[in-house]
């Protein structure tokens, strides 16, 4: 594992990351140079840090400089938008002022006329949301491909607690007789991360043929032959969803750094076996991380 050469990690990878931020906000920052210096593939590095945050790595150092940037607003009066975009790391004036608007809901000039400048603490990680109830399966499990259909979705941070209502229209459609495998196994599958805004496709499948007919809104889509790290998630029979975050909190914060394995840019998949019942204690996830064997 490589070291970044700014200075070593604190053992509490996001807050130490954090603090390093804020005091570099004049600086080129990259998603390259955070993972870097975390001793993490840019991928990973990503992801712990969405799971922990609820926002992308890039995403926090754009909201802390539009932080900074209304601080100064309100301080100097003869600063010029054009200059303030430019030292805030915005390629253009209209990029910042989009970007303003998106973040305190209004545009700079009127917030140079009248509002305050917001509290500028920086955030600290999220409290302990993390769950005990996931552990690392021993070994490593090697799958062929093998293809999986359902409804599919972009999700970011922002709408990621939506994602059950693709889980609603998948078990609608079941079971379909002509393209579905005979299997009651379903899977919860992440591919095309953007690791700069933390957003990702997600699909609720089930296996399928590599061809035939599928339910209206269903995409089919291959997961290429991989290597895995296997984290179960024993569930206590309360509500699913804080579960899983609390889980995939733990399995990307904690439990992937500990293994010092290197996690592959390919699909990771939620495996719900053909006995899941959400609301029975006991009932087990098993989260496929793919990874670098």
């Amino acid at each position: 594992m490589v070291i970044g050469m700014d200075r070593p990690p604190t053992p509490d990878l996001v807050a130490d990351t954090l603090a390093w931020i804020e005091g570099r906000l004049d600086e080129r920052l990259t998603l390259a140079r955070l993972a870097d210096r975390a001793g993490l593939s840019p991928y990973h590095f990503s992801r712990l840090f969405t799971a922990r945050m609820g926002l992308a790595p890039m995403a926090h150092v754009r909201a802390r400089r539009l932080v900074r940037a209304a601080r100064r607003l309100a301080a100097e009066p003869g600063l010029r938008l054009v200059d303030l975009a430019l030292e805030s790391g915005f390629e253009s004036q209209e990029a910042f002022t989009r970007a303003f608007r998106r973040h305190f809901g209004t545009s700079p000039g009127r917030f140079r006329r009248g509002l305050a400048p917001p509290d500028g603490d920086p955030p600290m990680p999220h409290p302990a949301e993390r769950s005990r109830a996931v552990a690392r399966l021993p070994g490593l499990v090697t799958r062929d491909a093998f293809t999986v259909a359902g409804p599919t979705r972009r999700f970011d941070p922002a709408t990621a607690a939506t994602i059950p209502d693709l889980w609603s229209h998948l078990i609608q459609a079941l079971p379909f007789v002509d393209g579905q495998v005979p299997s009651w196994s379903t899977y919860g599958v992440v591919w095309s991360a953007d690791r700069q805004e933390g957003s990702f496709d997600y699909m609720a499948g089930v296996g399928v043929r590599a061809d035939g007919p599928l339910p209206a809104g269903f995409v089919r889509k291959t997961i290429p032959a991989a290597t895995y790290a296997v984290f179960r998630i024993t569930l206590d029979g309360t509500a699913l969803p804080p579960q899983v975050k609390g889980a995939m909190a733990t399995i990307w914060g904690e439990l992937i750094p500990a293994s010092g394995l290197a996690v592959a840019d390919s699909p990771d998949f939620e495996l719900y076996d053909g006995r899941f019942a959400p609301d029975r204690p006991g009932t087990v996830i098993d989260v496929h991380v793919p990874v670098v064997a």
